[in-house]
């Protein structure tokens, strides 16, 4: 096969600047459209678009690899991609974004390693320090996002798992996978002879963050994944940066750091929305201990009032107004359709009717957002916290489903709790509380609710989706 004719030979380096600075445009611009639903779709093509371009420009003016393997690679990932797009379902995206997470980390240390292969002599100390960030991040990406997605899957204890000497653990690990970047930059000045030995600490590294990477992410428990995926999401996006700076690609430290922007931002935004700091997720341990059988049966006994369908229904009809709160339990329940049918029909009969999205409910940001939306809810009846929180007060009936740690006033009022000070849907204003859940299990936290023994609560115990759609079936029975 003849070699193919790159387009480096046929253009000045200009043009190569110019489509990068057109694909990062698509990158600032989709991330942008990505903030509203009415412009995500959009926004994805958009930024999608942009990588095509970046990747497509950086095959055909650099000599990487020959044209069948690069092909087959863009064909192999691109079925995969599909396959994945079609197959997963809804409740499962949060631990394939924790996957992809992992994949961009993993690949940015490998992309960094492989160009430390090609450099022959001495090596550059801006390169070495960019390699040597990108291999720390990149591998404790990967495999803290491998542990998220198995806890997230189940294939992992989702539980906090905690051991005697843990941050020693994990400060040894940081330790020595810096000591051997320091050795790796520094080595051409330190031992002349050896300058090109280098390579084997950048391995060393790679293996002390990878186990890194585990060590951090085993002791966090579920209810703080939603953080964990974020902060992951970051990480990925500078170790990305950081391999664009070892290869000198525009393009990869652009759209790296977007990444990194965007999940650091987000972080931020999680941990306020959980009243809690960014070290406490990665060291408190939330949720690794369950409440004890006399702790719940202090709240619950004897105050546990049980509902039915028929019952529900018979409420729905006299009411003017209702709030919907959905929770993980309606995400592995499958339950969004029937909670969207029944939302439709209580619109239909002049129902205001309203969704209360609490920004950690679920397993990742957005999660219960475009679960309703993939339900075809119109996004105008999902509200945000801050603005469904006032509006309890003239609720008739409030139907909590699936959703557990996010409604509990303990949150308001027992300052030693858990949860103390987490901003909650204070659900418990309103006339009427319906609470959709299997048992009076606990949430991540793993405190008991006392939300289930309130005067106008009422507990509707079933699954999700089969209780969501008996309540449908009543409501059409009788309009």
């Amino acid at each position: 096969m003849e070699p193919y004719v790159l387009l480096a030979d046929q253009l000045p380096e200009s043009a190569l600047s110019l489509v990068y600075l057109v694909a990062a445009i698509l990158f600032i611009q989709g991330l942008r459209d990505m903030t509203h639903p009415r412009t995500a779709v959009r926004g994805n093509l958009l930024s999608a678009g942009g990588m095509l371009l970046a990747v497509g420009i950086t095959v055909l003016w650099f000599e990487i690899l020959s044209p069948v393997v690069l092909i087959g690679g863009l064909v192999v990932g691109s079925l995969v991609g599909a396959f994945l797009a079609v197959k997963v379902q809804m409740t499962q995206m949060p631990q394939l974004v924790g996957v992809f997470n992992g994949f961009g980390g993993g690949a940015s240390t490998v992309v960094a390693g492989a160009e430390l292969l090609e450099i022959s002599g001495g090596l550059p100390v801006d390169v070495g320090v960019a390699a040597v960030f990108s291999g720390i991040v990149g591998s404790v990406t990967f495999f803290g996002s491998m542990v998220a997605a198995g806890k997230l899957h189940g294939t992992i204890d989702s539980s906090a798992i905690r051991y005697k000497g843990e941050h020693a653990v994990k400060v040894l690990l940081l330790v020595v996978a810096l000591i051997a970047g320091i050795y790796m930059v520094a080595q051409p000045g330190m031992v002349p002879a050896l300058e090109a030995d280098w390579v084997p600490s950048y391995w060393v590294l790679v293996l002390a963050a990878s186990v890194l990477g585990i060590a951090l992410v085993i002791p966090i428990g579920g209810a703080d994944m939603p953080v964990v995926i974020a902060l992951l999401n970051s990480y990925s996006g500078l170790a990305a940066a950081g391999t664009g700076f070892v290869i000198g690609n525009t393009a990869l430290i652009i759209a790296g750091t977007l990444v990194g922007a965007a999940g650091a931002i987000l972080t931020v935004i999680m941990c306020e929305s959980m009243n809690r700091s960014l070290s406490n997720v990665l060291f408190g341990g939330w949720g690794e201990e369950a409440a004890s059988s006399e702790e719940m049966d202090e709240i619950y006994e004897g105050n546990i009032k049980e509902t039915s369908p028929v019952e529900v229904e018979m409420l729905l009809d006299t009411a003017d107004r209702v709030v919907i709160v959905p929770g993980y339990g309606m995400a592995v329940a499958q339950a969004q359709h029937a909670v969207a049918e029944l939302s439709e029909l209580l619109a239909e009969n002049d129902v205001e009717v309203e969704f209360g999205i609490h920004p950690v409910a679920g397993r990742m940001p957005g999660h219960m957002n475009v679960l309703l939306a993939e339900a075809d809810v119109p996004y105008d009846r999902m509200k945000e916290l801050e603005e469904i929180n006032p509006t309890f007060k003239q609720t008739d009936v409030v139907i909590v489903t699936g959703a557990n740690d996010v409604v509990n006033p303990l949150a308001n009022t027992d300052d030693s709790s858990p949860i103390a000070g987490m901003p909650v849907l204070n659900v418990s204003d309103a006339r009427t509380v319906i609470v959709n859940k299997r048992s009076l299990s606990p949430g991540f936290s793993g405190i008991p609710n006392p939300l289930f023994a309130e005067d106008n609560t009422s507990m509707l115990f079933g699954d999700g989706k089969e209780t969501m759609q008996e309540l449908v079936n009543e409501y059409k029975e009788n309009h």
